[in-house]
C-alpha cells in the first residue's frame, strides 16, 4: 500500500536549511522492525511515524526514530511534526492563523503551538515533557579533547566546565573557548568512551561566540550511537542546555530566551529558541521553538 510522506527543514525559516525530518503520515499496520528500515532508509537525522492517538484530546500519537535507534523524546520532530500536522488541519488558510497540536509521544504527552502564515515557515513551541536532570560526568577532560580532535586548553571557558544532562536522553555538554575551536572538531571516536565516560554518548560542543549578533551560543552535536555522524539542530540537547545554563551562568526570576546556533559547519545553519521560567532561583519550566519549511511530499509504497 502507499503511505503518505513529507520532509521538513526544521529550525530554519527557508528550504535546504535546518535539520531536515521526513514524517510518515500513515503508519497504521508497521510494527517497530519496520519503523526502524524505513529509517534507515530515509538516513535523516530522525523519522517520525504518525499513528492515531490513545484517546480522545490528543491529536496524534508518534514514534521517532534516528537510522539506528527510537527515541522517546526529540526537539526537531515535535516541531515539525507540529507544523505539518497542522497545516494539513488548516490547508488554504488566507492569513495567520494560531493551532494547537497535542503528541503523544513516548516520553508522554507534548502541547504545541503552531502559528502559520501563508507564503511563511510555520512556527511551532512546546514545553519541555521534563525538566533536564543531571548526572555525573565520568570522562577526562583531556581525552575528551582528544575525543574532538582538539587541545586541553581548548576545552573550557569562564566557570564553564563538561557536564552531564538528559531529558529522556543524556548529553555530555562541552564548553569551547572559540568559535574557531568549534569549527576545527574533529571527532576521534576511538577516545569517545575514556573521554565521555560512556560509549557513543552524545557530545554537544558549544561556545559563547556566534554567527549573529542575537545569538547565545554556538554550538555542534555528535551522537555516533544513534547512528548520526554530526546533527543540524538538535531541539532535546536544547531542552537539556537548560540545566547547563542554570548551572553555570544562573538566572533571574522571569523568563528568558536563549538563542542557539548549530549546524553551520554543516552548511545547515539553524537556530533553536530556548525559553527558561525561572521561579525562586530554580528552573521551573522549558520551552523550545523553531521555524519548519515543508519541501516534498512522496508516497512510500509499502
Amino acid at each position: 500500500m502507499a503511505r503518505r510522506y513529507a520532509i521538513l527543514d526544521v529550525f530554519t525559516n527557508r528550504a535546504l536549511a535546518g535539520n531536515p525530518l521526513a514524517v510518515v503520515l500513515d503508519s497504521e499496520g508497521l510494527d517497530t522492525a519496520a519503523m526502524q528500515a524505513i529509517a534507515r532508509e530515509f538516513n535523516l537525522s530522525e523519522t517520525v511515524f504518525v499513528l492515531p492517538p490513545s484517546r480522545p484530546g490528543l491529536t496524534a500519537r508518534v514514534r521517532i526514530f534516528t537510522p539506528a535507534k527510537e527515541l522517546p523524546f526529540a526537539g526537531h520532530p515535535t516541531v515539525g511534526t507540529a507544523v505539518l500536522l497542522a497545516t494539513e488541519r488548516l490547508d488554504g488558510i488566507a492569513r495567520e492563523t494560531d493551532a494547537m497540536v497535542v503528541l503523544q509521544e513516548e516520553i508522554g504527552i507534548v502541547r504545541c503551538g503552531v502559528v502559520l502564515a501563508p507564503g511563511r515557515a510555520g512556527r511551532a513551541v512546546f514545553d519541555v515533557p521534563k525538566l533536564p536532570e543531571e548526572h555525573p560526568f565520568r570522562g577526562d577532560i583531556g581525552l575528551a579533547a582528544s575525543a574532538l580532535g582538539l587541545n586541553r586548553q581548548d576545552i573550557g571557558f569562564e566557570n564553564h566546565v563538561p557536564s552531564v544532562f538528559s531529558v529522556g536522553h543524556p548529553f555530555v555538554f562541552v564548553p569551547v573557548r572559540d568559535r574557531a575551536s568549534v569549527d576545527a572538531i574533529r571527532p576521534e571516536l576511538r577516545h569517545w568512551e575514556a573521554g565521555f565516560g560512556a560509549a557513543g554518548i552524545n557530545v554537544f560542543a558549544y561556545t559563547r561566540e556566534c554567527a549573529h549578533q542575537d545569538g547565545d551560543f554556538h554550538a555542534r552535536m555528535f551522537a555516533p550511537d544513534l547512528g548520526i555522524g554530526e546533527d543540524p539542530a538538535t531541539g532535546s540537547a536544547a531542552a537539556c542546555f537548560a540545566g547547563v545554563v542554570m548551572r553555570f551562568d544562573g538566572s533571574s526570576d522571569g523568563e528568558k530566551t536563549i538563542i542557539i546556533e548549530q549546524g553551520y559547519a554543516m552548511g545547515r545553519p539553524s537556530r533553536i529558541e530556548l525559553e527558561l521560567v525561572v521561579e525562586k532561583g530554580r528552573l521551573h519550566a522549558g520551552r523550545i521553538s523553531g521555524e519548519a519549511v515543508l519541501v516534498a511530499r512522496g508516497d512510500l509504497l509499502l
